[in-house]
Parts: structure tokens; sequence; C-alpha cells
């Protein structure tokens, strides 16, 4: 069995390149089918840096679900693993997740951390060791076999935010989700910008919003007015963040 890597990105150059280094150096090649680089559309270099680092690159219409899914499309591995850009699994993450399929489990995610040291930031990655759907979130990546992430129907795209969560809950419902002791390390960058209690709150209420029914276009709607970034740095513009543990 071989992994497909996908990534979907939008104006990205900054990290991208090193992405894709650090997947190359940390992994067997023997045990990745390629890495697909998904591009939303980006006005920077983020596709030419991702060719020159001889990824499969495919412009797809902006939106994290339809990205990945148009990745998964695509993939010719029997295993889907979907990272963001910002996102730095751990050390052969290739062998841990190929060893967790071969023990029966479907689909998971690593630990979290952030490269931070604020003392929030801290536990909230402390709690991604609990296999409980509400620590989950993107940023903690997402290995799941391609059959059973076309059986689910893959990313609900009428959510331009929070399908990742929607996978994830999913996946629980179907007693196929396990959480790996290795840990992914992911950017603070968003928290450095907005604030952390500020961002904090944020997500929490689009949580909350979601649970008391809150449609795919009212969560964006809230999202859009209180966290939403720039074009120039949209890393976060199809729910990057993890809603649940933050």
């Amino acid at each position: 069995m071989k992994i497909s890597i996908i990534i979907p990105v939008l104006n990205e150059e900054e990290h991208i390149s090193i992405l894709i280094s650090y997947l190359k150096k940390n992994s067997s090649s023997k045990n990745i089918a390629e890495i697909i680089v998904v591009d939303g559309g980006s006005t920077d270099g983020t596709f030419t840096v991702a060719e020159a680092e001889n990824a499969v690159v495919i412009s797809s219409k902006k939106g994290r679900a339809i990205q990945m899914n148009t990745g998964a499309k695509q993939a010719t591995g029997e295993i889907l693993y979907f990272l963001h850009a910002d996102c730095l699994p751990p050390k052969n993450f290739d062998i841990e997740i190929l060893q967790a399929i071969q023990n029966g489990h479907l689909a998971g995610c690593f630990r979290l951390k952030f490269d931070s040291n604020h003392w929030w930031l801290k536990l909230a990655g402390w709690f991604t060791r609990f296999n409980w759907s509400n620590c989950r979130g993107g940023d903690q990546s997402q290995f799941i076999t391609k059959a059973l992430f076309e059986d689910i129907g893959g990313y609900d795209e009428s959510f331009l935010i929070y399908e990742d969560n929607i996978l994830i809950k999913e996946l629980y419902k179907r007693n196929r989700f396990t959480v790996l002791p290795k840990t992914i390390t992911t950017s603070a960058r968003l928290y450095k910008e907005k604030g952390i209690w500020t961002l904090q709150y944020h997500f929490w209420a689009i949580h909350l919003m979601k649970r008391l029914g809150a449609t795919a276009k009212e969560l964006y709607a809230y999202y859009a007015k209180n966290i939403k970034e720039s074009e120039t740095n949209s890393h976060t513009t199809s729910s990057q963040k993890n809603f649940a543990d933050k």
C-alpha cells in the first residue's frame, strides 16, 4: 500500500517548499505514491514553487473541501493523507500511518502541538492525545483509506469551513478513527495575528453555532466577519484551524 499526500493551498509560497522538502526527508519514497498540491487560485508563486519541488500540482476551484476532494480524485495511493501547508508531521509519519492501517485503523490523525510556548496552546495540544471527537481538527492532519473516503462521499463541499470536523464526526459515528501517539507541529501564526483569546472565542462560537444547528452559510458568514485573513495570507480561508480543540 502507498500513501498519497494531499495538500490544499492558497498563497502558501512561503511554506510549501519547506513542507515538501520536509516530507521527502522524513519519509521513505517507497511508501509515498505522490505529493499532490491542490492550488485554489494562488496569486503568489505557490504553483511554481511546488512544481519546482516535483510535486503533482493541480488547479482547483477555491475551497478547502473542493480542493481536497479534487486531490483525492487524482490520487493513485490506497491511502489518502490530507495535510495543511503550515503543519509538519512527525518523522517517519508514513510508517506510523501504514502500521495503523495494517492494524485495522482505517482513519485517524496525529497528536498536535503548536510552535508556541503559550500555556493555553500547550494545553490545547495536550488534549489532542485523547480519542474524543471534540478534541479533533484539521491541523492534526487526516489519514484515511481511499475506499473509506469514497464510501463516505469525501468532504462536504457545501461547507467552506468546518469540513474537516464534518468528516471526522462521520468517522467517529462509524467507529473508524484513531489517534496516533506521535505529534504533528502546526503554526500558531493566526493566533499571533488575531490574539489568542479573541481567536479562541470565535472558534468556540463557531463550534457552538454548529451544535445549535447553524447552516454552512451561517458558519462561513461568522467566520468571514470575525476571522478570515487577507488573500495574501489565507491559509485558514477554508477552515484550516481546529474548532473543537482550541
